[in-house]
């Protein structure tokens, strides 16, 4: 992949878990402040499979923060609608 195309795909995925992050349970303030730090501390990264790798990588979180709110969603309406 060149350059460009990978410099896409993180600002994509970046942008996406910052959308996640409106309804994570701790603020969005503490989502976007760990966010920006992990991504920071990637910054200087040149090597294209390295910075495949951190994509992957970020894939899977965006991955379990929305199976965090999939569970959280199922549990609140568990809750509501059990017969008691």
């Amino acid at each position: 992949m060149t350059t460009q195309e990978l410099r896409r795909q993180v600002i994509q995925v970046y942008k996406e878990l910052l959308y996640l992050g409106r309804e994570y349970p701790l603020g969005y303030d503490y989502f976007r402040t760990k966010l920006h730090g992990a991504f920071a501390a990637k910054m200087n990264i040149t090597d294209p499979k390295e910075i495949e790798e951190g994509i992957k990588r970020a894939e899977f979180v965006k991955k379990e923060v929305e199976a965090l709110y999939f569970l959280k969603k199922y549990r609140t309406l568990k809750q509501r609608y059990q017969t008691r």
